[in-house]
């Protein structure tokens, strides 16, 4: 899922774009193996103990509850834990925002969801007289990093592009060529 770039009035007075957090088809695959892998060890668990087989493609009620039926209750437990916990996360779309650069109002919207709480929503306005650069980020490797970065006076870098996998190169200097440009700063890094 990549993000987007709408310009909102026909003046292109407003360049928003999406940024995709923890929605992603990676986080709804990881959540379904989780939770059905946790259940299903718990089940297998509680199985062993009771001997009655509560799982339809198995017989787990041959295994003895200590230890085999201890160790795999633990591990369902911690699954489903871990499932929960993704599917949480995705429910309060966690790191999903957008950035807004509006010429109009002269400024400059980073939004950010994060956890539930007091500082839910992060949200963060500058002027945009204030912004000197946008800045390339580029790590090849194990470990690649591929991001874009807002250069502001006093500030340093803002981040502006998602966590997780790195955008493709092509797409990456696209979207920093189309923002120095609207904004009429430098594109650094390249």
């Amino acid at each position: 899922m990549a993000s987007t770039t709408t310009p909102i009035n026909e003046k292109d007075l407003v360049l928003r774009k999406e940024i995709v957090g923890s929605k992603r088809l990676s986080n709804y695959l990881w959540a379904t193996v989780s939770t059905a892998g946790g259940v299903g060890f718990f089940l297998a668990s509680l199985s062993s103990y009771f001997h009655v087989n509560l799982l339809p493609f198995s017989d787990p009620t041959q295994l003895f509850f200590f230890p085999q039926g201890i160790a795999m209750g633990f591990y369902g437990v911690l699954g489903s834990l871990l499932g929960l916990y993704l599917w949480l996360v995705m429910a309060w779309d966690v790191g999903g925002g957008f950035n807004e650069f509006n010429r109009s109002t002269g400024k400059a919207t980073i939004f950010r969801n994060g956890f539930p709480g007091k500082n839910r929503r992060i949200e963060i306005e500058y002027p945009l007289e204030d912004i000197q650069s946008v800045r390339v980020d580029l790590k090849e490797g194990l470990n690649p990093r591929r991001a874009l970065y807002l250069r502001v006076k006093g500030r340093g870098d803002l981040p502006l592009t998602r966590v997780g996998q790195p955008l493709p190169l092509a797409e990456l200097e696209n979207q920093g060529a189309e923002l120095a440009r609207f904004l009429g700063v430098p594109l650094e890094g390249l």
